[in-house]
């Protein structure tokens, strides 16, 4: 099984490596590969994937390199955009990165005794031959106009050079590098096998497998992942179990069934959009192996209610080369004893959590991201970062939204975690709006030039003291456990209330105009904006109306009564629960509408306000009876 011979096969045109003689003679040499997609990247972070020979691609190379393929409005999603009666939409290449080969594992060419590989080509997405739109551009043009406006930033306040090392001037860099990373994890299970809740929780709090051996065909398609993703140059780190699963089962034929596991696989950073590009790919390649070897895979933020969600934690840094080719790391301190981050560090990350509220919708925008972010499951439920208890001492709190990464062996390493994106958010946009966030927060520091002391005792005020840039109302520092050591009531006040649904969340949009303009620059249109708004909000009321009210039922009608001549009062009790639960969420009478009509009927109407309480109202009773359905089956007989 992947018994290739991988030293035959094409994984990857590096950037530079594009032109069109280049290409010619990669593909004379690889036979195997034989189609072309081009990948275009839509609104809502769906990549388009199509097959074009490679003897046509060859045939046109030189318009196609430069033009691009056409679609049209209905294979993307661009509401406001690129609606039916307007949809001319074109995928231009991006030349400016890695170009990566997807190989067909089932389908093997006879010829070479390889796996039929497609060069996917990232492309942007231009409407009517001269609007680029989509994810990829924007990400593209908020980096730009990152880069360039931080460089203005240091020659009108050339102070900032006294709190960085390695570096005296704007005059001694050559480019503003801007790095980020990002990681996956994953459950991985045998295909029909359901989970066992209450195992899985309990496997989960005796940490029966976070960085555990794996065994069988889990370890196998791990291993053979991170053979195969190292061959595309991204640099894999490591894999490993995370905290969820249980053990497998061996039948009596000596294979594993009932495989229920979480991993986790972590390769380098790159700059911005190589980064989202990896990121694309590991996670093919990931679906891939691991189904060879007969497992499904899932990267739902939330796939099992109760039990550990997935995270993604992306990374984000800022650093300069230097004409003389000496790369520095423009977060990190001068005076690493004394102080936590340059005033460019504390700026880029005071701008993060002061303009969350607009970033938010970017990085969770379905429900299922939002059922991840519940207290206790080391998943950011506030706007709040961590500095570390003391500068020397760094900081090692998994509570809190953004995490600040510092190694004081390796000045380079200092950077960013965002802890509240999952494997199924967008990271173009989320990459986009946060370092657009960052320059906001940068700019301030710098125009009122600010020292790291101020900045440190701006971003650990309390509540109710003014700053001259964050909010009166809030705090934004905190070393302790934000979900032991804090009740509801003081988190909302001191963090801000966390958005219990897609469209709560996307509210952010709408109440926080100056949050919304500084994440947006120039690099982000009103009409992108929009666009993002329609179709978040699109498949938020799909889902709910089209699946999850129809799960709802289904989980229903599972509840059903089972109790004979031997019951006691006690189960009775516990029946009558269940079953008014059953008819208040599921069953309409004469009178009255039960809670799943009442929700369908709000998205009808468009009411989404009311769709959205309704929704909030419907997970809890569902989890209720969930619980008072388990209690009930486990008293009997």
């Amino acid at each position: 099984m992947l018994g290739f011979d991988l030293d035959k096969m094409l994984f990857n045109i590096p950037a530079g490596k594009h032109a069109k003689d280049d290409i010619i003679r990669v593909l004379e040499e690889h036979p195997e590969v034989q189609f072309v997609s081009f990948v275009g990247l839509d609104i809502a972070g769906n990549d388009t994937d199509e097959r074009i020979p490679i003897k046509m691609f060859l045939d046109d190379m030189d318009n196609m390199l430069v033009h691009g393929v056409q679609t049209d409005g209905s294979s993307v999603d661009l509401p406001k955009i690129a609606d039916l009666n307007n949809a001319k939409v074109d995928l231009v290449p991006d030349l400016s990165v890695n170009w990566y080969v997807d190989y067909n594992y089932d389908n093997v060419d006879p010829q070479t005794g390889l796996p039929v590989g497609t060069i996917r080509i990232p492309a942007f997405l231009v409407h009517n031959e001269k609007t680029e739109v989509g994810a990829r551009s924007i990400l593209r043009n908020s980096i730009e106009e990152f880069k360039k406006e931080l460089m203005e930033l240091l020659r009108r306040h050339p102070y900032a050079f006294r709190y960085i090392n390695g570096v005296d001037s704007a005059d001694e860099i050559e480019e503003i590098c801007v790095t980020s990373a990002t990681e996956l994890e994953f459950w991985v299970k045998t295909p029909e096998d359901k989970a066992d809740r209450e195992q899985l929780s309990t496997s989960q709090e005796l940490k029966e497998q976070y960085w555990k051996r794996t065994y069988g065909p889990v370890r196998t398609a791990l291993e053979k992942s991170l053979e195969i993703i190292d061959r595309y140059g991204v640099g894999v780190e490591m894999g490993h179990k995370e905290v969820g699963g249980v053990k497998s089962q061996i039948t009596s034929t000596g294979s594993h069934e009932h495989i229920m596991e979480q991993l986790e696989i972590d390769w380098k950073y790159a700059d911005a959009m190589q980064a989202a590009d990896n990121e694309k790919q590991v996670k093919y390649i990931v679906r891939d192996v691991f189904n060879q070897f007969g497992l499904h895979t899932t990267f739902m933020a939330k796939p099992i209610e109760g039990v550990a969600g997935s995270g993604e934690h992306t990374h984000l840094g800022v650093a300069a080369r230097l004409k003389s080719g000496k790369m520095v790391n423009l977060f990190t301190a001068a005076d690493s004893e004394n102080d936590y981050l340059s005033p460019l560090g504390f700026g880029g990350l005071m701008g993060i959590l002061k303009n969350y509220e607009a970033i938010n919708p970017f990085v969770s925008s379905t429900t299922d991201s939002l059922n991840r972010l519940k207290p206790g499951y080391e998943a950011p439920v506030c706007i709040v970062t961590s500095l570390g208890k003391s500068v020397t001492e760094a900081s090692r709190n998994r509570t809190i939204l953004v995490g600040l990464i510092r190694d004081a062996k390796n000045p380079m390493a200092t950077r960013f975690e965002l802890r509240a994106p999952n494997p199924k958010s967008n990271t173009y946009l989320i990459l986009a709006t946060c370092y657009m966030a960052m320059l906001d927060g940068i700019r301030a520091a710098l125009e009122k030039e600010k020292t790291p002391a101020d900045l440190e005792r701006s971003i650990s005020k309390k509540y109710g003291e003014e700053d001259f840039y964050l909010e009166t109302g809030r705090e934004y520092r905190s070393e302790h456990n934000v979900f032991e050591d804090y009740t509801e009531e003081e988190r909302e006040k001191l963090f801000g209330v966390a958005p219990a649904t897609v469209w709560e969340n996307l509210q952010g949009l709408r109440k926080y105009p100056e949050k919304v303009k500084a994440i947006q620059g120039s690099a982000f249109s009103d009409l992108a904006i929009e666009s993002f708004f329609e179709a978040t909000l699109n498949q938020w009321k799909m889902e709910l109306h089209n699946r999850d009210i129809p799960n709802c039922m289904d989980t229903i009608r599972e509840c059903i009564k089972v109790h004979k001549e031997d019951a006691t009062d006690y189960d009775v009790v516990n029946w009558t629960r269940v079953n008014d639960l059953r008819f208040y969420i599921g069953k309409d009478t004469m009178s009255e509408k039960c809670l799943l009509t009442r929700a369908k009927e709000a998205l009808d109407a468009e009411d989404y306000a009311l769709a959205s309480s309704l929704q909030v109202e419907l997970q809890q009773k569902i989890s209720e009876l969930t619980e008072c359905y388990t209690r009930y089956k486990k008293n009997l007989f």
